[in-house]
């Protein structure tokens, strides 16, 4: 009940900052076109969307459902991947049924504050999923590198207060986003070449100023990847060399294994990200439906695979789904 208060007095607080903020300013709908270029394909391209927001919601749930009802599994590992898998639900769900909507039933229009609300929980989360990828990165570091001091270091009160961190540094740093866009001034132009409300793509219609929007923009963006990216290298440094001083090829192969998924959730999550945001700000020969296509597909795929891939790599996990499925039959 505290996490659900706190999400509403979140919604409630960012509501009053956006309406409280610049009042004169005219508050326009913004129409989203889906994928500029590909209008007549649009209905297939919302298939597999579809397929990955239905892969995000079974994977996910079923992760929160398995390690909320196994006592075994409340270990420090799986209390990260169960935060992991609730940010993974709220990114999806924050983007692919407007997309849907916009590409099924041509549902284009949305509102200016419920564009602003969309963009902030977006780039929120994104930002909340980063962190808890740091923090997976230090719980292999000390499971490998301080094996009998791991329950102790990440007990778990320190990984209550690691995921306050998370949540907290992700609505501190990325609510300025939605109010400093609530003080631009937009003319004429409202049509967003996007299947959801990207923050540059809502920024280059603005006729006013945005050299404030679009710095800070990009200093959140190089702040967030580049601390949480050289942390993870950092750790993950320290955890080969420990691995390679250890005895025997096969202690070697066990001790990567217990990282595998975690090196490829964390691939799955920067690779198209890095991709999508140097091609959109950087390249001007990439066509925009790549740009458009780019961006949805990383807000849906790492929410889509991340179950996938700890169901798959991760024996505890798998032999608790195969259960369930066992019981049924």
């Amino acid at each position: 009940m505290t996490l659900v208060s706190f999400f509403s007095f979140l919604f409630k607080s960012l509501i009053m900052a956006l309406s409280n903020s610049s009042q004169r300013l005219p508050q326009p709908s913004f129409f989203l076109v889906g994928v500029p270029g590909l209008e007549e394909s649009q209905h297939w391209i919302a298939l597999p969307m579809g397929i990955l927001y239905l892969l995000a919601l079974v994977g996910n749930v079923t992760i929160l459902f398995i390690i909320w009802m196994d006592s075994s599994l409340h270990q420090p590992m799986y209390l990260f991947l169960s935060m992991l898998a609730a940010i993974d639900l709220v990114l999806a769900s924050s983007t692919a049924p407007k997309a849907l909507a916009v590409l099924l039933v041509h549902a284009h229009e949305i509102g200016y504050t419920v564009c602003l609300i969309q963009m902030f929980f977006i780039q929120a989360f994104s930002s909340m999923e980063s962190g808890v990828l740091v923090a997976m990165a230090l719980d292999r570091y000390v499971a490998i590198c301080h094996p009998l001091h791991h329950s102790t270091i990440l007990h778990p009160g320190v990984i209550g207060r690691i995921g306050m961190a998370v949540l907290v540094r992700g609505i501190l740093l990325l609510i300025p986003f939605p109010i400093l866009l609530r003080k631009l001034i937009f003319c004429h132009a409202t049509v967003i070449g996007h299947a959801y409300c990207e923050h540059m793509a809502v920024v280059k219609l603005a006729c006013s100023a945005t050299t404030v929007n679009r710095a800070y923009g990009l200093t959140v963006a190089l702040l967030v990847v580049g601390l949480d990216v050289l942390a993870i290298g950092v750790s993950y440094a320290y955890v080969l060399q420990a691995v390679l001083k250890v005895p025997g090829s096969e202690a070697r192969l066990k001790a990567f294994g217990t990282c595998g998924s975690h090196v490829c959730v964390i691939l799955i999550f920067y690779v198209p990200g890095i991709f999508s945001f140097l091609t959109h700000r950087f390249s001007h020969h990439v066509p925009h439906h790549v740009h458009v296509l780019l961006a949805t597909l990383y807000l849906l795929v790492p929410p889509a695979l991340n179950p996938l891939v700890y169901g798959v790599k991760t024996q505890q996990i798998r032999q608790r789904v195969l259960g369930v499925f066992t019981q049924k039959n």
